[in-house]
């Protein structure tokens, strides 16, 4: 069982790590959306980068943003004794 100033910490640096994802979710989902214009004079395989971005890149940013979380997570839950098996 964890201390009352053990647990906030958890939290606070649980929470620090919430924000970050999701700014870097934010930028691989509305950046690419609002400089496609620009993305676009770029052609990758015959293919407009803006396209590219929407319809692989963005997957792939948010597959690694949730595998940089999970590891994290578990970094965090090691540090206070809360892991699961």
């Amino acid at each position: 069982m964890l201390t009352k100033e053990q647990l906030e910490s958890y939290w606070g640096e649980t929470r620090f790590l919430m924000v970050i994802v999701l700014f870097f979710w934010f930028l691989v989902s509305y950046f690419a959306a609002i400089i496609s214009d620009f993305l676009n004079k770029i052609v990758i395989f015959g293919f407009p980068l803006g396209y590219y971005m929407g319809a692989q890149g963005s997957l792939i940013g948010f597959v690694l943003l949730i595998l940089i979380y999970a590891k994290k997570m578990d970094e965090i839950d090691e540090k206070y004794g809360v892991k699961e098996e």
